[in-house]
């Protein structure tokens, strides 16, 4: 059987954004989430906030990574609970 991985919870998502705000390398983030680092690069791309009116918001956000990655799980959710709609 393969291994699991277990997704980021929203306590070390607010971290993250925490140490990225001040500019902690990834390498070290990641020693102290106790991840891999891929994982932690993987989550800022995945999760970032973008604007095109207002740029100055864009940037990775705890709780905007959260509800980003909650959409993400209800759309596969629904694709096993309704097999018709693939």
């Amino acid at each position: 059987m393969g291994t699991h991985y277990c997704h980021l919870k929203l306590d070390e998502r607010r971290k993250l954004a925490k140490w990225l705000e001040v500019k902690m390398p990834i390498s070290e983030i990641a020693d102290r989430l106790g991840r891999d680092p891929s994982t932690i690069y993987r989550d800022i791309k995945r999760n970032r906030y973008t604007d095109k009116e207002i740029p100055e918001l864009d940037g990775y956000h705890a709780l905007v990574a959260q509800d980003k990655y909650e959409a993400r799980r209800a759309i596969h959710r629904k694709m096993i609970v309704y097999p018709e709609l693939k």
